[in-house]
């Protein structure tokens, strides 16, 4: 798959009503050997900024392809654990850089894990505005630290 059609996948996930963890996350899950059903449901959590507007669901659902790729299955695999901090500090300057901040809250200038900053994201359609541009900010730049 391209570097286009990744990004894209990325953005009709969301768009079809996936959270923005799950999109990132089963964008990229089958080149890694991970499924995208299963991709999907260990991602569910982390939309919403974990369901309490903290850290954006498109940066955490990068954190794990990023895992998928460079990450460690050996405790003692220290080098492996030094490359893989180095690229989530990477991402991460980069994600805040591009979108401006790195949780829901700030991302959204509400706080998604109230009623009443529920009902001004909706209001503000914050929820179709913000957010493709987020999963599509964690996308491409996953696409220039890992391809």
């Amino acid at each position: 798959m391209s570097e286009h059609a990744r990004v894209e996948k990325a953005i009709a996930l969301f768009k079809e009503g996936f959270s923005c963890s799950q999109a990132v996350l089963a964008a990229y899950s089958k080149q890694f050997g991970l499924e995208q059903e299963t991709a999907l449901k260990v991602s569910s959590g982390f939309g919403g900024g974990m369901k309490i507007a903290g850290t954006c669901g498109s940066l955490t659902g990068g954190l794990m392809v990023i895992g998928l790729k460079h990450g460690h299955s050996e405790a003692e695999d220290k080098e492996a654990e030094k490359k893989l901090d180095a690229l989530i500090k990477d991402y991460t300057a980069r994600f805040k850089a591009r979108t401006s901040a790195l949780t829901c809250r700030e991302l959204m200038d509400c706080d998604i894990n109230t009623e009443e900053g529920i009902r001004i994201a909706n209001e503000m359609d914050l929820f179709s505005v913000v957010c493709p541009k987020a999963v599509r900010a964690a996308a491409e730049i996953l696409e220039e630290i890992l391809f």
